[in-house]
């Protein structure tokens, strides 16, 4: 799932080397996922009224799907 946003988002990213991802995992096997971008492209990442966050948390949620987990993208 990490490699998943990590790989759209530098897709994005005018400074792909600045885009990182951390993955957290909780107690009740939810996953957390970070994603820190230069603070000129977070627009991009983002997206007019969110739509390309929202696009990235879909595919999220899919893939933890496949994995029998819960997933969550947070853009820091």
């Amino acid at each position: 799932m990490k490699e998943l946003i990590e790989y759209i988002a530098k897709s994005l990213a005018s400074n792909p080397d600045q885009v990182k991802v951390t993955e957290e995992s909780n107690e009740e096997g939810q996953v957390l996922l970070k994603l820190e971008v230069a603070e000129e492209d977070k627009g991009k990442i983002i997206g007019r009224q969110g739509r390309v966050a929202e696009a990235m948390r879909v595919l999220l949620r899919v893939r933890a799907v496949k994995d029998d987990t819960r997933a969550n993208l947070e853009i820091v």
